[in-house]
């Protein structure tokens, strides 16, 4: 009954005590946020930790949505965004001496793989393994980009959201989407055939 009921009355239900409203407000937007979140901090583990912040915020009401600031996943796309910048100061700042390492771990990438569903299930042994090793170069590339550009191809091409809603999500202006978009979409291509230079 309460998948079938708005977001913003599954809040208000929350915010009443409603444990079955929040469990269903997880169900919903968990695996979108999930996802975007991978891809944006390049590590499971920090994604894990930053979708768990944003719907505890939101239990505990840190995080205020009343629904007039638009649909509710939109709302926890930003605040995941906020938490992935926090997120990548305490990193610059704990490496800032040390050269970024750009590799995830055994568990992370299997992780990855499931979130980006890449591989085709009737693919033959040959063809799974290119299908790895282009999934793998793309998130290796997504990883590189700079968090800017991250975000808004992110939320762009992975979350099929508009313009518009990603300029609200980042606080900037249509146009800096556009643009920024437009060059992330060229910082990728540029790395994708670096790496297919190396390979060859």
């Amino acid at each position: 009954m309460s998948d079938l009921l708005p977001d913003i009355e599954l809040v208000r239900r929350m915010r009443n005590g409603d444990q079955a409203a929040f469990v269903a407000l997880y169900r919903r937007h968990q695996a979108a946020l999930y996802r975007y979140a991978v891809l944006r901090c390049g590590s499971a583990q920090v994604a894990a930790d930053v979708v768990q912040e944003v719907f505890v915020g939101l239990m505990s009401n840190q995080y205020h949505y009343d629904g007039l600031k638009g649909h509710l996943l939109y709302f926890l796309f930003g605040v995941a965004r906020n938490l992935a910048m926090k997120f990548d100061e305490v990193t610059q700042h704990r490496f800032q001496n040390l050269e970024s390492v750009s590799t995830l771990s055994d568990s992370e990438s299997d992780d990855m793989d499931e979130s980006m569903e890449v591989m085709s299930e009737e693919a033959n042994p040959l063809e799974r393994l290119l299908q790895y090793q282009m999934a793998e170069d793309l998130r290796v590339a997504i990883n590189d980009l700079l968090p800017h550009y991250r975000d808004v191809l992110i939320l762009y091409e992975m979350q099929e959201m508009s313009y518009l809603d990603i300029a609200n999500i980042c606080q900037i202006n249509v146009g800096t989407v556009r643009s920024r978009l437009s060059r992330a979409r060229q910082a990728l291509a540029e790395r994708l055939q670096a790496y297919r230079r190396e390979a060859a």
